[in-house]
């Protein structure tokens, strides 16, 4: 370009190298705002998933991950590459396997390779190419997989069985409580909360969990939620964390709920004995609608007069003892799970349908994405962080995780930033220290916080926007993203230094922690960290220990697709078109040429949304996506468009392969399965405008070839195979296929 564009707080901290020449450029300097606002222009449209499928798709393909390709088990990846075959370029990964052995899989077949994910931190068994132990192991996981199905329909049978109450659908009171919300909207804010209404909606107690980025607007459909219940005089409980969360939440309940009667109360150790029996008084007198509380909510002298609605912000944070007394008390109340990391148990039961899934992934306006840097601790790196930061009137989070020694950090961070006034919490300091010290914190009085963890969940302070962390490879990872949530909560550009000592060697597992939360740093990225913990961590228990091992030996993504096949069966829901796999072999270049999308995730993610795309809308999406990011589509791009739709319709067509003929081009072979009536279709006619002839050569299996007509261009050729496949898909059924 002609052009260098620079933020203007980024010129103050550059540092160009001796010798480094700037070119004859034009110098455009912008704000962090208007670089940002730029940036965001060429964001990558809305990917039209299930919500279960957005989840699954962040889980990224590097080369060295081990891979498990349907038909020939486990290997490692090695990337992706373009082959010159038979004079047409393709891009094909491969995969290698024992004994040196490699496999090279076109991209059209990139649904039958998954990314492996074991019930433990451990290496696979890579299998050998050619040898029957894949195809054992995959018969041995089948045989158990049915069973844990019976389990699975029986945990369904279960919540099917028991009786909640329904609520009515809204009414103007509801729609004018929706629309005091001062700020706009985002798609998914609306979509989540027009599922969790659903839900509430039918007889059988819900049991939804809401997956969203942190600040990305879960509280709003949680109180929108509650508010139907209390509309209907129900009662609704909000189970939080921490202490100083349930002051957050209980003072945005307070603002939200003023001008709609609602009778609010908190449940902490922020309450005296006498105010928290009188709260208890009037849970169980119905004095009070909406209650946020810490785990004194699940005491066992906690009675609510009618409870409808439990809400639980952050399961995760909540122990054995806690989670016996909530399914207790979800029997037949509706329940909404709200997460920005789920951890692997609770992302498995939504994978598999155990658990019903929302999903909020738009960032609400003016949010950037967090500068995030892994660093060595040293005193310089902390002095200039905290210096940039003040120097824009913001103020800095340093986390500490042990009380015994804050004072001495606090005194370090003095030396270090004289000028800078600073503060400190922990969680053994008293109710009152604790307040009074978060209140000046937010009222300016420190430019410094030096914290424990404590303040991980629920602190929301928008003036600050530079966070540093000690000892960072001790935390787990959706800890560590947690902890990064607390910065970048308004339109000021956020950073977030995780340091790890430099006299101490980092495990395997501390690094791909770090790994992680450095690599995602864009908006939205809670979903990627759940999935790369469950790489980390492994995929849990989900029904029983035996599990375990039938995931460590097919990989997480075979072993839910193939029990999900299984409950299908054992149900007896057949699909409502029996897909074949066509195989495509057509001698057109149709790929994404590298020096249109470089090798890489990106590049993996966009063939997977080309393969999954069915429908000429999500084509057209996808073709529009790709523009704005990397500019019109050369040719080969448009055939890869072209040709997957026509895979498409090949599926859905009873078509078994479409092949070009390697001694004739002209001529095109087309197999249909068995049971295809030709007699059915008028495909004579179909061919008519498209230049192609085609007869019936072979009644078993059906074979039609087509021929092409000489001069023909390749473009208006595919068009003519289009129409051809076309005329063979069945007249699509009505479907209420809801979150797709």
């Amino acid at each position: 370009t002609d052009q260098l564009v620079v933020g203007r707080t980024q010129i103050t901290t550059m540092q160009l190298s001796a010798g480094f020449e700037l070119p004859a450029l034009n110098l455009v300097v912008l704000t962090e705002h208007e670089l940002f606002q730029q940036v965001r222009k060429k964001a990558p449209r809305r990917q039209l998933l299930s919500n279960a499928e957005r989840l699954r798709s962040y889980n990224e393909l590097n080369p060295g991950d081990y891979v498990v390709h349907v038909n020939h088990g486990i290997g490692v990846y090695e990337g992706m590459q373009t082959i010159d075959h038979r004079g047409v370029k393709q891009d094909y990964i491969t995969i290698s396997y024992q004994e040196g052995a490699k496999i090279f899989i076109p991209v059209t077949q990139l649904d039958l390779v998954q990314k492996y994910v074991g019930a433990a931190e451990k290496a696979p068994k890579i299998n050998k190419l050619g040898s029957p132990q894949w195809a054992r192991t995959r018969a041995k996981v089948a045989k158990k997989v049915a069973d844990i199905a019976d389990e699975l329909i029986q945990l369904y049978a279960e919540r099917e069985m028991r009786q909640g109450y329904a609520y009515a659908p809204d009414d103007d009171t509801i729609r004018q409580f929706e629309q005091a919300f001062p700020y706009p909207e985002t798609p998914d804010q609306i979509r989540s909360t027009a599922e969790i209404k659903a839900d509430m909606e039918k007889r059988q107690p819900m049991d939804r969990l809401l997956v969203g980025d942190v600040g990305f607007g879960k509280t709003e459909v949680a109180f929108r939620a509650a508010f139907k219940a209390v509309h209907e005089n129900k009662q609704v409980a909000i189970l939080v964390p921490t202490t100083i969360l349930a002051q957050q939440h209980y003072d945005s309940m307070v603002a939200r709920f003023a001008d709609f009667g609602v009778r609010i109360a908190m449940l902490s150790r922020f309450q005296t004995a006498k105010q928290t029996k009188q709260i208890l008084a009037d849970l169980k007198n119905h004095q009070v609608d909406f209650v946020v509380g810490t785990h004194k909510l699940l005491g066992k002298g906690i009675e609510f007069a009618d409870l409808g609605l439990l809400i639980i912000d952050e399961e995760q944070r909540f122990g054995v003892k806690h989670k016996e007394r909530l399914k207790q008390l979800q029997t037949e109340v509706d329940v909404l799970t709200l997460t920005a990391t789920p951890i692997p148990r609770t992302l498995n039961m939504a994978m598999v349908g155990a658990r019903d899934l929302s999903v909020i992934e738009t960032p609400p306006a003016n949010r950037y994405p967090i500068q995030t840097y892994v660093i060595e601790q040293n005193g310089r790196a902390i002095a200039t962080a905290i210096e940039r930061e003040m120097a824009r009137g913001g103020q800095t989070y340093y986390l500490h995780n042990r009380v015994e020694d804050m004072e001495q950090v606090v005194s370090y961070v003095e030396s270090l930033v004289p000028e800078a006034r600073v503060g400190y919490v922990h969680g053994q300091m008293s109710e009152v220290q604790l307040e009074g010290v978060l209140v000046d914190f937010i009222n300016g009085e420190y430019d410094v916080l030096v914290t424990t963890t404590i303040i991980e969940t629920g602190v929301d302070i928008p003036n600050a926007n530079t966070l540093l962390v000690e000892n960072a490879d001790h935390m787990g990872l959706a800890q560590l993203y947690q902890l990064r949530g607390r910065v970048g909560r308004s339109n000021n550009i956020a950073y977030a230094y995780f340091m790890y000592p430099g006299n101490r060697s980092l495990s395997e597992e501390s690094e791909k922690r770090l790994s992680a939360i450095r690599d995602f740093t864009e908006l939205g990225s809670g979903f990627k960290i759940a999935m790369r913990d469950l790489s980390i961590r492994g995929a849990g228990d989900l029904l029983g220990q035996s599990q375990h091992g039938f995931i460590n030996s097919v990989g997480y993504d075979l072993y839910t697709k193939m029990l999900q096949e299984a409950v299908a069966l054992k149900q007896g829901k057949t699909k409502r078109q029996t897909l074949t796999d066509a195989e495509l072999d057509l001698q057109v270049e149709a790929y994404l040429p590298s020096d249109y999308v470089p090798a890489g995730p990106q590049k993996i993610d966009l063939y997977q949304q080309i393969r999954k795309a069915t429908k000429p809308a999500e084509f057209d999406a996808l073709a529009a996506d790709m523009i704005d990011r990397f500019g019109e589509l050369p040719a080969e791009v448009n055939r890869l468009l072209v040709v997957s739709y026509i895979k498409s319709l090949a599926d859905r067509a009873n078509i078994i392969s479409i092949k070009q003929d390697f001694k004739i081009p002209a001529l095109l072979h087309v197999k249909f399965a068995e049971k295809a009536q030709l007699a059915d279709v008028d495909w004579l006619a179909a061919l008519k405008p498209s230049r192609l002839r085609g007869s019936a050569v072979s009644a078993s299996p059906v074979q039609i070839d087509l021929v092409i007509q000489p001069k023909m261009t390749v473009d208006t050729w595919l068009n003519g195979v289009q129409t051809f496949v076309a005329s063979f898909v069945p007249a699509e059924e009505e479907t209420d296929e809801g979150d797709a």
